[in-house]
């Protein structure tokens, strides 16, 4: 339990050095933020960001309420190893019934992913799911069935490079 522990700080602290790098290095094609709608009705849909060789592929289906406008923002380090995804409702809560959700990362490996149920806004704190709410695989995050309850407010990964260039 303490190496994970001491792995999960590490990645966190990856995340966060990642996160400081992109927003200091402003580079035209390091970082990209687009917005979407989360719609409700119950059907499926997606939104995708690509940067470089990477995507993030955000899939979902929700129920009631009305559209809410959300956010994805992806980024690459300078090296290139690192990817990150960030996918988040700007008004910190989501009103939305998730009844699934799916990110799924190409040509990277998840190195770190967490998903809150509400995020940080108006000085109040981000609300992480539980663990069994959700399951991270290499290159995929996505709720369980019969655990996640439902809320979703912001989901951030970070995935190393699937190769080095030479």
């Amino acid at each position: 339990m303490a190496v994970e522990a001491g792995a999960l700080r590490r990645a966190r602290a990856a995340a966060v050095l990642l996160l400081c790098c992109l927003g200091a290095s402003a580079a035209a094609e390091s970082s990209r933020t687009g917005q979407f709608d989360v719609r409700p009705g119950g059907l499926v849909h997606s939104h995708s960001e690509t940067l470089g060789d990477h995507s993030c592929i955000f899939t979902y289906a929700s129920q009631g309420g009305t559209n809410e406008r959300w956010h994805m923002s992806v980024g690459i380090s300078e090296d290139n190893k690192l990817f990150s995804c960030s996918i988040w409702r700007p008004q910190g809560k989501s009103y939305l019934f998730f009844t699934q959700f799916k990110a799924e990362i190409t040509n990277a490996k998840i190195e770190f992913a967490n998903g809150f149920s509400q995020g940080a806004v108006g000085g109040g704190s981000d609300v992480p799911l539980k663990e069994d709410e959700y399951v991270i695989h290499e290159n995929t995050v996505t709720h369980k069935d019969g655990l996640f309850n439902s809320e979703l407010s912001k989901l951030i990964i970070v995935a190393r490079s699937g190769h080095d260039e030479l």
